[in-house]
């Protein structure tokens, strides 16, 4: 029996079934979870959730009394009001994976029970089309098992790497879970220098899109690091090598801004754990 012929039989719910939830239920839907095996819990679900109701999922219904596993999905302001709803199957063989940013594991255990299973996974938005990348950790009470399971599931939208402890959750928080949104900044940024230089700004933004998808993409198939491939792609005295002079500048350029950017957003995800 693999891992989602356990959870069909148990059931799986979530609490919570926005973008992410919604993605990681196509995901699963995909590999062959029967929607009867999914209860969810939303206030304000989508048409595609009432289609899915009428196939047989349990929308805001009454729970499964020993559920294989919670995903807890909800945004943080809504977690006090939502999370003690589910306090009946705390302490118990019900995992609970939650993906909900700035919430630490032990706000669970002291709403749950210190016995609960709990693991704290954090993805990114490319989730939605099947390529983002979730760093999980898990508390005491989550068995080998318990993470198995949780990497099984949260692989229907993309990698997943462990961590060595939640201490490193903030810092994952400000590479890649914030990191799409950098990239997509790059993206503006590009297209509107090149506008700058007198292109027309359609066209200007279809060769950022398409520039940064397919670094991205040689990046993750090369078997070269990207210190390698950068080399690769810059002639000595040519134009990207006077571009990577304003860049790598070690005062102004790309490495001393990314580095406070991405402090800033782990500094604040420490403040929204406290």
């Amino acid at each position: 029996m693999n891992d989602l012929d356990r959870v069909a039989k148990r059931g799986l719910v979530l609490l919570g079934c926005g973008k992410m939830g919604s993605a990681m239920l196509a995901g699963w839907l995909k590999r062959g979870l029967e929607p009867g095996a999914v209860w969810v819990m939303d206030p304000r679900p989508s048409e595609w959730l009432q289609g899915l109701a009428a196939k047989g999922l349990h929308l805001n219904t009454d729970l499964p009394e020993d559920p294989a596993i919670v995903l807890v999905a909800v945004k943080p302001q809504m977690m006090a009001e939502a999370l003690p709803k589910l306090t009946p199957l705390g302490d118990g063989t019900t995992l609970f994976l939650s993906v909900a940013a700035g919430t630490p594991i032990s706000y669970y255990e002291t709403v749950l029970g210190t016995a609960t299973p709990v693991i704290r996974a954090m993805p990114n938005t490319p989730a939605a089309i099947g390529r983002g990348i979730t760093a999980l950790t898990g508390n005491g009470p989550a068995t080998e098992l318990d993470m198995e399971l949780a990497e099984t599931l949260l692989s229907a939208v993309g990698q997943t790497v462990r961590l060595e402890g939640e201490h490193q959750m903030d810092a994952v928080t400000a590479v890649s879970g914030s990191g799409p949104a950098y990239v997509f900044h790059l993206i503006e940024t590009l297209a509107a220098a090149g506008e700058a230089e007198g292109l027309p700004a359609n066209l200007a933004m279809q060769l950022a899109k398409a520039t940064v998808a397919g670094a991205g993409a040689l990046a993750m198939e090369a078997e070269e690091d990207p210190a390698q491939l950068r080399v690769n792609v810059t002639s000595p005295g040519g134009t990207t090598a006077a571009a990577l002079g304003v860049l790598m500048d070690a005062d102004t350029g790309f490495p001393p801004l990314l580095k406070r950017a991405v402090k800033a957003a782990a500094d604040r995800g420490r403040e929204l754990g406290k």
